[in-house]
This record gives C-alpha cells, structure tokens and sequence, in this order.
C-alpha cells in the first residue's frame, strides 16, 4: 500500500503550532472572501483574484493536514453567485472545472478524499464530470476529506431536505410523527459531513453568507482581515489557535459562584434569571444560559466577493 505524500513545508519554514489533540477543531467550514478587493486594491481585473485563490486554498489544505483537522469544506460558489456579471459567472464555472482537473491528482497523492455539495442545476456538465472524477478517484483515501462547495446555499440545502422528506411522506414511506432533526440531516447534501467546530472567513467580513446553516449550529465564529489571495496555513493555525482558546459549552454552563452573607447561609441578592441567586441584588443577564458560547466578532470565490471553485445530489435514502 502506498503511503500518502507528506504536505510540502511552507516557503516561510513555520510548523503548525503544538495544541493538545482535543483543541484542533475536526471539522473547518472555510468561507474563502475578498478576491474582488484584493485584484481592486492592485487595479487587476477581479479575475487574477479568484486566481491567486487557487493557490491559498491548496497551501490551506496542506496546512490542514499537517495541523491534524480531518475534515475541511470551502465555499467555492454560492446559488447568489449567479448574480453576478454574465462574464464572471462563465469564467468560474471553467475556473473551478480547471482548477479540480490541475489539483486532483496533488490531493489525491496527499490522501485527500474530495467531495461536493450544492445543486446540479444550472452548473456546466463539465463542472460535474470533473467533480465526480474527482470524488472517485480519490473515494478511499482518509487523510482529510475536503468538500467544494459549488452552487451552494445553507438554506437551500434545508428546503430540498424538508422537500424531499415531504414526497416520502405523501406517498406514505416516512410518518410525518417521525421526523425529526436527525432524520432531515439524513437528507442533507453530505449526511456523513460532522458538524462544523471552526467557522473561518477571510477579508474582515462577519457573517456567515447562507453557508452550512445547519452543521454550523454549534461552530465556533472567527474572522480574519486577510483577504484570501494573501491566505495560507498560517491564517489557518492563527484561527485554530483562536478557536482552542474557546470554551465550547453546548448551551450548558456551570453555576457561578456566588458569597454568602455572613452567618446567614443565604446570597445576598434577588434570584437572577439563571437560576443563581445574584450577590449584587439585581437580576444579572448573564445568568442566563448562551445558546452558543462566545459571539465572536469575518476563493477560489467567495460568496460575498467572488465566486469560486466546485452539487443537489437528489437525497439520502
């Protein structure tokens, strides 16, 4: 059996920093933003952007592996790229074909398993054979599994599920009693696709853009001001490092600890809405329990910026 190839090492000479095992985050949604600015700030066409994108995403995949995240999905083109400039729209369609054709055979001697996720309509037939290639090429290798995302839309993705959920309903395959969350992941784009832990977006930008709604409940949010063309594994480890400096709490928390009044065995304060009796006498806010943790202040395209590189598959069975 032949090994997979290690990453090359970064022109710099920086290694990925030491983190305990349960501190690297196992799944990183990668919102790849600020081609478009990037090629403006230097009066280049917004092209060479997403081009010079080429490049940051695979040294982002090298460092990925190196630094130990097993799974890591990319915002290649989102369904409101289409907005877009008739001209643009055309080259990243041949764009993302291109790139996945130039890089399959590097991440498949990496042992990368490539995977994609998004709607067939409207995208080339070229865009899908490449991408299907891709998948089988590279279907048993387990070092890191990296999904294109390629006319992809966090809300999309749901309304297909709950639409494909409700024909098995009406013709009487599921009880529509029985549904429930894990049955609707089931029939998400990828159903074996953990949830995302790590949320990173490039170029300063804070917002999600419609992307992985549902697996990134729980992520943990981090923006870097580097606009994406100027990425690599670096900017990856600097929002790793910021993410294992995170405590992950699910919507649970630990009681604060509160004084007591001498001699009285009881707070000295009202009960707060947390349940806690608040030492200050007034009803503290933050008793209450955070349905996330920590708010957390933001291609080859970016959804919001430019489009980029790598489909509805039709559901899980």
């Amino acid at each position: 059996m032949t090994l997979p190839d290690r990453p090359a090492p970064h022109p710099s000479g920086a290694v990925p920093p030491v983190l305990p095992a349960g501190a690297i985050p196992r799944h990183v949604a990668l919102v790849m933003d600020g081609n478009g600015r990037w090629a403006k700030a230097r009066g280049l066409p917004r092209t060479e952007g997403h081009k010079r994108g080429e490049a940051a995403l695979f040294d982002v995949v090298e460092g990925a592996i190196e630094i130990g995240v097993k799974y890591l999905s990319a915002y290649a083109f989102s369904t409101e790229n289409w907005k877009r400039s008739p001209d643009e729209v055309r080259f990243l369609m041949g764009f993302n074909r291109d790139v996945i054709r130039r890089r399959r055979d590097a991440m498949h001697a990496l042992g990368v398993r490539v995977r994609w996720a998004g709607r067939r309509p409207r995208l080339w037939r070229s865009v899908i054979h490449e991408l299907e290639v891709a998948e089988q090429l590279t279907a048993r290798n387990s070092v890191l599994t990296l999904t294109m995302c390629v006319n992809y839309g966090g809300r999309a993705e749901i309304a297909d599920a709950a639409k494909a959920i409700a024909i098995q309903a009406a013709a009487g395959r599921i009880d529509p009693a029985k549904v429930d969350e894990r049955m609707l992941a089931r029939y998400l784009d990828e159903p074996d696709m953990p949830d995302v832990d790590l949320f990173l977006r490039s170029s300063g930008e804070q917002r999600t853009s419609n992307f992985l709604l549902w697996q990134s409940a729980y992520a943990e949010l981090v923006f870097l001001d580097t606009l994406f063309p100027d990425f690599d594994r670096r900017e990856l480890w600097r929002g790793i490092e910021i993410y294992a400096s995170r405590h992950r709490r699910f919507g649970g928390a630990v009681p604060n600890p509160v004084d007591r009044a001498p001699g009285s065995g009881e707070a000295g304060g009202i009960a707060s809405p947390g349940g806690i009796a608040s030492p200050g006498g007034i009803a503290s806010p933050g008793g209450i329990a955070s349905p996330d943790d920590i708010a957390s202040p933001d291609d080859i395209a970016s959804p919001d910026d430019s489009g980029s590189s790598p489909v509805n598959r039709g559901a899980a069975g």
